[in-house]
């Protein structure tokens, strides 16, 4: 690839459409997951703490990858000559993660997890330097600074009914990845939320109602952005 513009990780909030920019929003997911990579790696946690740290790492990387799938790419695709070309880059490094974290979910006792994770986080950080050099600039390049507030709530709104868990046969582009991502959101946040029965499952019930209630909304608000391109 061959970076159009400045890296948004070079650039203040301002040169980046304000806190609400999609660039913005982008960026700080971007530095949460680094920032939780790291703390899986140098620090020594009890395997409870660490577990937790995992799930939630796996929580933002596929909500995180699917508003992007469902928001931005469809965007640049519209917006620049090359878009195709660097979005089915990122969407299959989107893939590579995918099948590489539904690997490490289903084999917990496996003795090559800690290489498999280790290995997921290259891949994620591949991932964010790619978007941050090479897609994310094209848009700021393409947008005003309200389009790009704009595009930023749609991407949010997905984001809150996203899958949390890794799919790799959720297909990676719209229609077919909301068509059969946003249900399998629903099974996702339960799972996270509480496993088992009690008051805990219940307000986990009640959380995965506002996620498919929320889910026509964010289609909606993918409309938006699209219409206000």
């Amino acid at each position: 690839m061959t970076a159009p513009a400045v890296s948004i990780s070079e650039q203040d909030t301002d040169a980046l459409g304000g806190d609400d920019s999609i660039l913005m929003r982008q960026r700080r997911d971007h530095a949460r997951l680094d920032a939780m990579m790291n703390r899986y790696q140098a620090e020594d946690l009890p395997p409870g703490e660490l577990d937790g740290l995992w799930l939630d790492i796996v929580q933002l990387v596929f909500s995180h990858a699917f508003a992007e799938e469902t928001v931005l790419w469809p965007l640049l695709r519209r917006v620049s000559p090359d878009g195709e070309t660097l979005t089915r880059q990122v969407e299959e490094e989107h893939q590579a993660i995918n099948e590489l974290i539904a690997r490490i979910e289903h084999s917990p006792d496996d003795p090559r997890r800690a290489e498999w994770i280790q290995q997921a986080f290259a891949l994620i950080r591949e991932d964010i330097r790619d978007e941050e050099d090479e897609l994310l600039p094209r848009l700021r390049t393409a947008f005003d600074d309200r389009k790009l507030r704009r595009i930023g709530a749609a991407w949010e709104a997905v984001r809150a009914t996203a899958p949390t868990r890794p799919h790799p046969g959720v297909p990676r582009r719209p229609p077919g990845n909301a068509l059969r991502g946003v249900p399998l959101s629903a099974f996702d946040r339960l799972r996270d939320l509480a496993p088992g029965s009690g008051p805990a499952a219940r307000r986990a019930s009640l959380a995965v109602a506002g996620a498919l209630a929320a889910g026509g909304a964010a289609v909606l608000a993918v409309r938006a952005a699209h219409r206000h391109r």
